[in-house]
């Protein structure tokens, strides 16, 4: 049975224009959405209130198993799903399976909230119960980008409906239907009742007109940092919550005791995975000076093998950019790399929107395309001398999302990883993982902390009520 079909997959009238579903692999259009305009968020938001009021009064083992439901139902209509994935996204059909994989997981993690402890009975000077509760905030508003678009829209959606709320969920308009259409229908199919998420792909003039509504108190926001700190300003104009997952510049430290026979399939995964276009990328390698030049000569013959192509059509490592604008942006850092003394020594070209896997050596703070967070495959590489040294690098710099450090010393990496200020540190692996049980946030420019996975969520989607209650009427001096 096919989940979602062009004609029908739209179930909400949107005033905004037609836009095109474009394979970027291709650039042939898979079907058309219709975007939403600002004007579409209030009555959407006021149609997710009023189905919310009931919802948040439903068992908690009913809404549980809509989320196992839907869980279910990811893995049901994998080979569909996946197919948009990969061609909506230019993803290879690897990471097409494991947004997939997410997706379920953060379903079956979210039913698992819906009966978590809601509370505590606290002590008090009156003859009274007294007690916390968390109750639902009402409608949550996601904001969610191209890059991971499934999950970068379900891990918010999951949790904030199993908790008790509604949303409102706007996708990317280049991922509509993977980031935001596909969602809607395994929820309709999952038995989530009408109403409680409302799907309008648009742009940031719709994202705004979601973050001003009075009826939003929470939004998630998952974008760059330029247009997190927007979102974040416009929220605290109107005294609500903004949840901000932002951008990153992430470094792979690599010590002297380093495996290089292993390091270097870890750091080119680090680099390369779905083109580079993911916030926790490994954007900057800062390498021991004893291993330095093997490890760039290393690097860049593991780049130079890697296959680039259209992922829905052959067997790639690397699809496309989304589109020529994020193209233009990964080139120009490239270009004015080379132009500023950083040395090219793998990559540098594209051929469409199919860039090669990038290594540039010999780079400084001065190098663009090291100081600045690239988004595409590009692999800057420089040296250092001590593990101090090493610190200082990696601690320089606005963002603070993930962190990688390899070394045969287990013990010496997390003593290192205490110095540097970051949400995420993997030790002896690259700095792009994500599990679903895991907290997840930068601190910083990357973002407002971890806000997803268990007491994250539950602290994102919920308020703290505080009730007392008392067998008589209470008695005052006057």
């Amino acid at each position: 049975m096919t989940l979602l079909d062009p004609k029908t997959w739209q179930p909400r009238p949107l005033s905004g224009p037609e836009y095109p579903v474009t394979e970027p692999a291709t650039g042939d259009t898979l079907g058309t959405v219709t975007l939403a305009a600002a004007g579409d968020i209030r009555p959407a938001v006021q149609a997710a209130r009023t189905a919310q009021a009931e919802w948040a009064r439903v068992p908690h083992f009913v809404r549980a198993g809509v989320l196992r439901k839907a869980g279910d139902l990811f893995a049901a209509h994998a080979e569909e799903l996946r197919e948009w994935i990969v061609r909506e996204s230019g993803s290879i059909p690897g990471k097409a399976d494991f947004e997939l994989h997410v997706a379920a997981q953060e379903c079956y993690e979210a039913a698992a909230l819906a009966s978590r402890p809601a509370g505590q009975v606290l002590p008090t000077e009156a003859p009274r119960l007294s007690y916390t509760r968390r109750i639902p905030v009402g409608v949550v508003g996601v904001i969610a980008p191209f890059n991971a678009p499934l999950i970068l829209s379900i891990r918010s959606v999951a949790p904030a409906l199993a908790l008790g709320n509604a949303v409102v969920l706007k996708p990317d308009p280049r991922t509509a239907v993977c980031g935001g259409l596909s969602l809607a229908a395994v929820f309709a199919e999952a038995g989530l009742p009408e109403e409680l998420l409302q799907v309008l792909p648009g742009g940031a003039d719709v994202g705004a007109a979601l973050v001003a509504d009075p009826q939003v108190p929470v939004i998630s926001f998952t974008g760059s940092t330029a247009a997190g700190r927007a979102v974040g300003e416009a929220a605290g104009r109107h005294l609500k919550r903004a949840h901000l997952e932002l951008g990153g510049n992430s470094a792979l430290i690599v010590l002297a005791d380093a495996d290089l026979d292993a390091v270097i399939s870890t750091a080119a995964w680090g680099s390369f995975f779905h083109q580079g276009q993911i916030c926790m990328t490994t954007g900057r390698h800062l390498v021991h000076e004893s291993l330095y030049e093997e490890y760039v000569e290393r690097l860049a013959a593991k780049a130079d093998l890697l296959a680039v192509g259209d992922p829905h059509r052959a067997q790639v490592h690397l699809g496309p950019i989304i589109d020529g604008t994020q193209l233009a942006k990964i080139h120009g850092l490239v270009e004015a790399s080379t132009a500023t003394g950083a040395r090219l020594a793998a990559g540098g070209t594209h051929e469409d929107l199919f860039y090669r896997p990038t290594v540039l050596a010999d780079v400084d703070d001065a190098t663009p395309a090291y100081a600045e967070e690239v988004f595409g495959p590009v692999a800057p590489v420089r040296s250092f001398a001590t593990a101090d040294e090493a610190v200082a690098l990696a601690a320089t710099g606005p963002y603070g999302l993930s962190l990688g450090i390899v070394t045969r010393d287990s013990a010496r990496g997390l003593d290192l990883a205490e110095r540097i200020p970051t949400g995420i540190v993997h030790i002896n692996d690259q700095t792009v993982n994500d599990e679903a049980v895991a907290p997840f946030g930068g601190v910083a420019a990357s973002g407002t902390g971890a806000r997803f996975g268990g007491e994250a969520n539950l602290e994102a989607f919920t308020d703290v009520r505080w009730t007392t209650v008392r067998g008589d009427v209470a008695s005052y001096p006057f």
